[in-house]
């Protein structure tokens, strides 16, 4: 059955288009994996992003990341941020399932590069977490390595969203949340160009949801008989992929831009929560190995506002559509989170 997405509730966000599938694989290459692991105590699962389809070490792609709050356990950013670039896919998981995914990761670029080690340097794997504990048993680590390696295998350019892969366990506004996407089109340089965005969603309390600046979440908690709104210590992971020819500079200062995106949905960005912003650009790539000079086109710094509004836009509707696809999850030692369709049901209220 077709998932429910946000635009299919009436709601439009901002003014720019989205693109063709209004999601992060419209940008060209970009293709999204799941595995998840859903039974009983244990809801959890990986999620990977492969920036192209060709080898990623040999043909590294200009990429940086943003902390807006640092309570988080991402790996391979010290070197992204110092070098500029992107050489394997990203992956995203739970909190303690890091060291699996890096290990998976790093398995998976040896097969693909038996250079690696030998006769040039290592690899540097992109992890990104947040904490399911609440909904899973994060304790006995079941996330392995074939649950990588699988998500990165099944990579496809439709995305599933809500209560899947790393997004499994997830809350959001004290709701089930999860994976969300949604992309914005751009006019520049008398062409089309495309921002993409995909989040992990793990943050916030109901009171402070905002849907389309609407306190949807206020009218909710006020309708609840039972409180069991939570205080925020979750996290968000938020992915931006574009075509749009940038330097790591420019890149930078588009991916920033998400959090005007995040505030208004609702997030204060509290001590408790890590939100951390990863993004990379797919329109030169950088070889890796040495050539006599590598020209990179870049747009004009007077071009880049469209992109700021496109990814702040880009990443609301994301972290809606995280909430909207999300499904009701019973888990560790009964847990349970509805998700933001069944209140919106059980109180007969709409999002508009």
């Amino acid at each position: 059955m077709k998932q429910k997405r946000l635009r299919d509730y009436g709601i439009e966000i901002g003014e720019l288009e989205p693109g063709s599938r209004n999601a992060i694989s419209d940008v060209k290459g970009v293709t999204v994996g799941h595995t998840t692991l859903s039974k009983g105590d244990i809801q959890t699962g990986v999620t990977a992003i492969l920036p192209h389809q060709g080898n990623l070490f040999q043909q590294k792609l200009i990429a940086s990341s943003y902390v807006l709050n640092g309570f988080g356990k991402t790996m391979g950013t010290i070197q992204l941020n110092e070098l500029g670039t992107i050489e394997t896919p990203i992956i995203l998981t739970n909190t303690l399932s890091i060291g699996t995914a890096a290990d998976a990761v790093i398995d998976y670029m040896l097969e693909h590069n038996p250079e690696i080690g030998r006769s040039t340097g290592t690899v540097n794997p992109i992890i990104g977490e947040c904490n399911d504990m609440f909904l899973n048993d994060i304790r006995v680590r079941n996330v392995r390595q074939e649950h990588v390696h699988h998500a990165i295998a099944s990579a496809t350019s439709t995305i599933e969203e809500g209560s899947v892969g790393a997004g499994t366990g997830m809350l959001c506004y004290s709701l089930k949340g999860g994976i969300g996407t949604s992309s914005r089109k751009m006019e520049l340089k008398n062409s089309t160009y495309t921002i993409g965005v995909l989040v992990v969603t793990n943050f916030g309390i109901l009171r402070d949801l905002r849907v389309n600046g609407k306190a949807v979440g206020k009218d909710l908690k006020d309708a609840l008989v039972q409180s069991w709104e939570e205080k925020d210590k979750g996290s968000v992971m938020i992915i931006v992929a574009t075509d749009l020819p940038v330097s790591e500079r420019q890149l930078h200062r588009i991916i920033k831009r998400a959090s005007t995106g995040l505030a208004r949905t609702g997030s204060i960005m509290t001590t408790g929560s890590g939100e951390v912003i990863l993004g990379f650009s797919t329109a030169n790539k950088i070889p890796h190995q040495s050539t006599a000079g590598i020209s990179m086109e870049t747009i004009n710094e007077e071009e880049i506002d469209t992109a700021f509004r496109a990814v702040g836009e880009a990443t609301e509707e994301a972290v809606l559509n995280s909430l909207v696809t999300a499904t009701h999850v019973i888990g560790r030692n009964g847990n349970e989170r509805p998700a933001l369709s069944d209140l919106l049901d059980q109180f007969d209220r709409q999002l508009t």
